[in-house]
This record gives structure tokens, sequence and C-alpha cells, in this order.
């Protein structure tokens, strides 16, 4: 039963890992790591600072969508439907 348990841990943790560098890999085609970066201040905030700042906030992801997606306060981006709210939500989880 333990090795049950520890497979299905593992297994979802691949899946989740896959995910986010999926995400990543498509944050980088759309060129989003151009004036931003994960950890560190480009031209634009780090993701982890613009996960932190919205954290908690249950509008974070249409908030962070439709500046994106109207290019309000923010260059037009490449993304756009699904792609961009994934790579939303992979910034906001981070």
């Amino acid at each position: 039963m333990k090795s049950i348990v520890i497979a299905a841990v593992v297994a979802v943790g691949m899946t989740a890992a896959g995910t986010a560098s999926a995400q990543e890999a498509l944050a980088k085609s759309s060129g989003c790591l151009n004036c931003h970066d994960v950890a560190a201040k480009k031209m634009g905030p780090a993701f982890k600072e613009v996960a932190a700042k919205y954290k908690g906030k249950a509008d974070a992801e249409a908030t962070l969508v439709t500046a994106l997606s109207t290019a309000k306060g923010h260059p037009e981006v490449k993304a756009k439907g699904d792609d961009l709210k994934g790579i939303v939500k992979w910034v906001l989880s981070l």
C-alpha cells in the first residue's frame, strides 16, 4: 500500500513538473522571457514578484489575462487565448 501511494505522488510530481516546464517554454517562445525572468528583475518584474503581488487575490488570473490581452499597461503579447491563460496560471503558481 505504501509503495502505491509513493508511486502516485511521484507520478503527480512528474506531471506537474512537465506542465511547468511546458509553460515556461511557451513563455519563452512567446517572447515573455525577453523582458521578464523567473527570479530576477529585467526590463519587467520577475515572475516571482508578479506571483507575490497577486497572491491571495481571487481575480488575479482574470486581471492579468485582461491586461495582457488588451495591451493596457503592458506591450502587446504574442500568446493568445488558452496559451496566455496557461502562462498566467504558471506565473501565479511560482
